[in-house]
């Protein structure tokens, strides 16, 4: 259904306070689920088009009445699967399960046009207890997203994103990252572990994005056993990230950023190796690189350049190019972070 007066209204989520793209409400995804148990959407490989070009279109014309819907969503629904499926041309995401637990997608493939704006294939979101694996996902801008509410709705809502698993997947991003924990993340998100990941054609690879007046943490991610062909930048971490739901956010709200992982990791047509920008208020703590080998290409900078950083602090062994001196500057005890 094309036209946007046959889909239904629905309100804003409470962790968000509004819509992705607009103030106010937002379109019901085509498949939906609200208070669910023990429920399944599965199929032999079967098709699902969201035909997103309308709604891509809108959006880029400013011509919304509402935030865009997205092509599945879960919400405070428990043991979800999702598998054996192809889903393309998402309006917004493909998959988002929020205020979810238990949540298992696997054998899934989802693309969109290279040239979709702010799509995202896979987001958790305030949800714990999370597998994604075997699958292939191409997107627009992002290609699994975790996140945990906006701001003050967020940190009002206080539902993390927790015990996250994802292995075995291929992954592209048009421009954004093709894992990527936040900016929304207010809520908190930990407890991440990605391995063995295929990362191909991306803007960049890894990002973690927050920013003043998110609140929240990110932490307790370990991120292994990754191979990367063509990306502009490898990893990417910045604290000055995003935009705010409204003027109600607190200003004085700063992101935990701390016990972040990143090791066994290899790297084919590099652009740049890693930029790493936290806050004053907030430095980005706990970084380890470890066993990191990263082919740059020929319009990399020079090596002292292949990194940059500010305020972030971490560690390293066996990682080329060599990192910026923050990321070296400190030998420690991985441990946990500090409890909140």
């Amino acid at each position: 259904m094309k036209d946007p007066l046959h889909w239904e209204v629905v309100d804003p989520l409470p962790s968000y306070g509004r819509g992705i793209d607009l103030p106010g409400k937002r379109y019901m995804s085509l498949i939906n689920g609200y208070m669910l148990h023990d429920v399944v959407v599965t199929g032999d490989n079967g098709t699902i088009d969201g035909q997103g070009l309308f709604w891509w279109d809108r959006f880029n014309s400013r011509s919304l009445k509402y935030s865009r819907p997205h092509l599945v969503e879960f919400v405070s629904s428990e043991n979800v699967v999702v598998s054996n499926l192809t889903f393309l041309n998402a309006p917004a995401y493909t998959i988002h399960s929020v205020y979810c637990s238990h949540v298992y997608i696997h054998k899934v493939t989802a693309n969109t046009s290279p040239e979709s704006p702010y799509t995202i294939g896979i987001v958790p979101d305030s949800s714990n207890n999370v597998c994604i694996q075997d699958s292939s996902i191409n997107m627009g801008y992002d290609a699994i997203s975790l996140k945990s509410g906006w701001d003050e709705y967020g940190i009002s809502y206080a539902r993390p994103t927790a015990n996250v698993q994802i292995q075995n997947v291929y992954l592209q991003a048009a421009s954004g990252s093709s894992i990527s924990f936040g900016s929304e993340m207010s809520g908190g998100i930990s407890d991440v572990v990605v391995r063995d990941a295929y990362i191909h054609n991306s803007l960049s690879g890894v990002a973690f994005r927050t920013t003043k007046g998110r609140g929240g943490y990110m932490k307790e991610i370990d991120v292994s056993n990754i191979n990367m062909v063509n990306v502009g930048t490898a990893f990417l971490a910045n604290g000055s990230f995003g935009t705010h739901p409204d003027s109600g956010f607190d200003a004085n709200a700063y992101p935990l950023v701390s016990h972040i992982r990143l090791h066994d990791i290899v790297g084919e047509n590099i652009s740049v190796a890693g930029e790493f920008f936290g806050t004053k208020e907030s430095p980005f703590t706990s970084v380890l690189l470890s066993n990191i080998s990263l082919s740059m290409n020929s319009d990399s900078p020079d090596d002292d350049d292949s990194w940059q950083c500010s305020y972030v602090e971490g560690s390293s062994e066996s990682v080329v190019p060599e990192p910026c001196f923050e990321l070296k500057s400190f030998e420690s005890s991985y441990g946990r972070a500090v409890a909140l």
